[in-house]
């Protein structure tokens, strides 16, 4: 019997989104499927709108709005699956996108989680934001993608399309083993939102697992949903939790030594901001690092038994990204050095 598969959508106020896109979910033809929106404790008519109209889709409703982290561990606790997947609410889906990911799965033990090629709703030729090809860390922590640099996001062409380890799954459409996501505690929930997959990841790598990219199957993401790239929330968030995921999940000398030199460009990035004028977002990263120091005994608590240092990992890039791109001026992950 095939393994069983939950397709879980997290929503807040996201009407609009669940009309576009749910449709395109809804003919998913794996079979053992369960479908679920989960709902953040929305204002809107989201939950009347999915109980009027698909009354085959499973509700479970949040007291609160517990942000994407832990409003997804408050959901999944009370799902039963061998799979889940972790769907935004602005992904719009073709018919089998869920079988060559879940065959790819079941063929090695060792994978935890994996993500399918994900491209711009809006133009499907390109690769999208927030996932493209897979995500990677450079030699400070920085994310990125493989088809994204940066701002530069490059048309797909077919050259990303081979399967193989990243290290970071993009969480517009993530899938986990359920064993998996219990062994680790699933996201962490003082990240509210925003690289809490990244960490996710990383910490399931760090106990020998395998994070894949399969290209077989393709979702097409709008990006943006809940926060724009021009909103200071958004960098803070950024800021904090990047900081967050080094001191996380790297062994101890590593880990003050790499927060140290993220913090001097981060330094560099606050200029930046108030050069360009933009107070909000150097403030942001204020408060950013404020909050980092002030946590820091509470996320020293949540280092594992296991730490491995990042550049054991496959996905990690042996360089700095800031210095391709803005130096060298690489756009093209195909030229990047590994």
């Amino acid at each position: 019997m095939e393994p069983s598969v939950a397709v879980v959508i997290l929503n807040w106020n996201g009407q609009a989104l669940l009309e576009k896109f749910l449709p395109s979910v809804v003919k998913s033809t794996y079979g053992n499927l369960q479908l679920i929106v989960g709902d953040n404790s929305s204002t809107d008519s989201s939950v009347a709108f999915v109980r009027e109209n698909y009354p085959n889709i499973r509700i479970i409703e949040n007291d609160h709005n517990y942000g994407f982290a832990e409003g997804y561990r408050k959901l999944l606790d009370q799902v039963d699956a061998d799979y889940y997947v972790l769907l935004n609410s602005d992904v719009e889906v073709p018919e089998n996108w869920i079988q060559p990911i879940i065959d790819q799965m079941q063929a090695d033990p060792m994978i935890a989680v994996a993500q399918p090629k994900i491209k711009w709703q809006k133009d499907k030729t390109q690769f999208e934001y927030a996932g493209a090809a897979g995500g990677y860390l450079d030699l400070h922590g920085f994310p990125f993608c493989k088809g994204r640099l940066f701002d530069t996001v490059e048309p797909d062409h077919q050259q990303y399309n081979q399967a193989g380890e990243i290290f970071w799954a993009s969480g517009a459409a993530l899938f986990i083993k359920s064993k998996q996501w219990k062994e680790v505690g699933g996201l962490d929930p003082d990240f509210f939102a925003h690289m809490e997959e990244i960490d996710l990841c990383w910490r399931l790598k760090n106990l020998g697992y395998k994070i894949v990219y399969c290209p077989d199957a393709e979702v097409y993401h709008v990006g943006g949903g809940t926060l724009n790239a021009n909103n200071p929330y958004k960098t803070y968030l950024n800021f904090r939790n990047n900081l967050i995921i080094l001191q996380k999940n790297l062994p101890l000398a590593d880990a003050y030594s790499r927060v140290f030199i993220r913090m001097c460009l981060d330094f560099i990035a606050w200029i930046h901001f108030l050069v360009q004028g933009k107070t909000d977002f150097a403030f942001a990263v204020n408060k950013a690092h404020w909050h980092f120091l002030k946590s820091l005994s509470t996320n020293a608590k949540k280092r594992t038994a296991k730490q491995t240092s990042f550049t054991q990992h496959t996905g990690q890039y042996p360089s700095s990204i800031v210095y391709a791109y803005f130096i060298k001026k690489i756009r093209t992950f195909s030229q990047l050095k590994f």
